[in-house]
């Protein structure tokens, strides 16, 4: 029953990369006072901009604490786009895409060999590509080992193969239904 290891892995590995949602959510307090703070300064420049500073408050003064507001909205709003564009994005998609070749791999006549072959390439490719993504950001583990790794680029290469192979696979093995 080839194909089964990789329907496993990929709802394990899905379970991993999506609770990074939960890691996401629990940064969100920090971005929406920084947020709210950058809105205080924006609006109080926009009036002192309005009134020609007439209000009082020094333009020089006013100006450099809405930047600096609007700095550290960006750096509260930093680990969210860090975790979401990189390994919860593709860790997300990597599970699927070992679903749904497990499932394919279950309705291919091709020799058991290769639809072991095509099984184990998914599974390492992932956990080199998104899986080091994972360890590698640095609001995760952080681990520069990892990142070291990534920049091998073995993890999206393997993949690719993994789509190569599928593809001769399917060709090769999906036979159609016989008339009756």
């Amino acid at each position: 029953m080839e194909g089964k290891k990789n329907i496993v892995f990929g709802f394990v590995y899905l379970i991993f990369t999506a609770s990074l949602g939960l890691v996401m959510v629990g940064m969100t307090q920090q971005v929406e006072d920084a947020a709210a703070t950058k809105q205080d300064k924006v609006s109080q420049l926009e009036q002192g901009l309005q009134s020609g500073f007439m209000m009082g408050g020094d333009p020089v003064e006013v100006a450099s604490d809405a930047l600096l507001a609007m700095n550290s909205y960006m750096n509260a709003q930093q680990p969210i786009d860090s975790i979401k564009g990189s390994p919860h994005a593709h860790g997300n998609l990597e599970s699927l895409i070992n679903i749904a070749v497990g499932i394919l791999l279950l309705f291919l006549a091709i020799p058991v060999w290769f639809k072991q072959l095509i099984s184990w390439v998914f599974i390492i490719a992932t956990l080199f590509h998104s899986g080091m993504l994972y360890l590698s950001n640095p609001y995760i583990l952080g681990w520069g080992w990892a990142g070291t790794l990534l920049n091998t680029g073995i993890g999206p290469f393997g993949l690719l193969i993994g789509f190569g192979l599928m593809a001769v696979a399917v060709f090769i093995g999906l036979k159609p239904e016989r008339q009756a």
